[in-house]
């Protein structure tokens, strides 16, 4: 699915077509509405920047306890905690963009 500003599906890559930009593998965790809200305005704040993210869920709560989760919704990408709570889109993308400059 190619189609911008989704909810992201369980296992679904992000400019999968696009297999010479670097993979990212990000975990979103917390309840399925706001994870599905933050996924929706992930894909449309980086579908533009050249990278793939392959994304997955993680709805329970003692498992983010253990990776350090504090807020609903957070992201953790490539096992770190990257962003958390539900960030603008233009705060998802800047955030993107300085991960790339630092590659």
């Amino acid at each position: 699915m190619n189609e911008a500003c989704h909810t992201m599906d369980h296992g679904e890559v992000l400019n999968a077509d696009k297999t010479e930009y670097p993979l990212f593998h990000a975990v979103l965790y917390g309840d399925k509405i706001s994870t599905a809200k933050f996924s929706k305005r992930l894909s449309c704040a980086i579908k533009h920047l050249p990278l793939r993210v392959e994304f997955t869920y993680e709805y329970d709560t003692l498992k983010a306890i253990e990776k350090g989760v504090t807020k609903d919704p957070t992201l953790v990408l490539n096992g770190v905690i990257f962003l958390e709570g539900l960030v603008q889109s233009e705060e998802i993308t800047q955030a993107f963009e300085a991960l790339i400059s630092e590659k």
